[in-house]
């Protein structure tokens, strides 16, 4: 079964520290060994958005790792992905939640991979699992 990778999980994979990049780097290890990796065309514009990453750097890593970036997202991904957007900004506001808003980019990333049927893997497992009941979710 192809597994849809969050962001953060690549994020942690190139951090210098160890305690950090090793758990995602088993996580990345299994989840391959299950079937394929994509990302969600999102995924690839945060990725690009790091600290020194150019996009030579990106392209040849997702080469080497072989993971397949889906730039068509697609109307259903973007409707479902609308939908729980809209449920979290109301769930905010009837909470007056003062926390750490998320984006919309958030939301399609989950939508991508509940509309493919992939597992997705993640390290902040919270907002997806309140925003994508239906979503197997892994984390790292």
């Amino acid at each position: 079964m192809t597994t849809a990778l969050d962001t953060n999980v690549i994020i942690a994979l190139w951090d210098k520290d160890p305690a950090i990049s090793s758990p995602s780097r088993r996580a990345l290890e299994i989840a391959f060994l299950g079937g394929g990796l994509v990302i969600a065309a999102p995924v690839f514009a945060e990725l690009l958005a790091a600290p020194g990453r150019t996009e030579l750097f990106l392209n040849k890593f997702l080469q080497e790792t072989t993971i397949v970036v889906d730039c068509d997202l697609g109307e259903e991904v973007w409707r479902t992905g609308a939908r729980a957007f809209q449920s979290y900004a109301e769930r905010r506001r009837k909470q007056r939640d003062a926390g750490a808003r998320r984006i919309l980019a958030d939301f399609l990333i989950g939508a991508h991979a509940l509309v493919h049927g992939f597992r997705f893997l993640t390290r902040d497992q919270g907002l997806y699992r309140a925003a994508f009941p239906q979503l197997r979710i892994l984390t790292v």
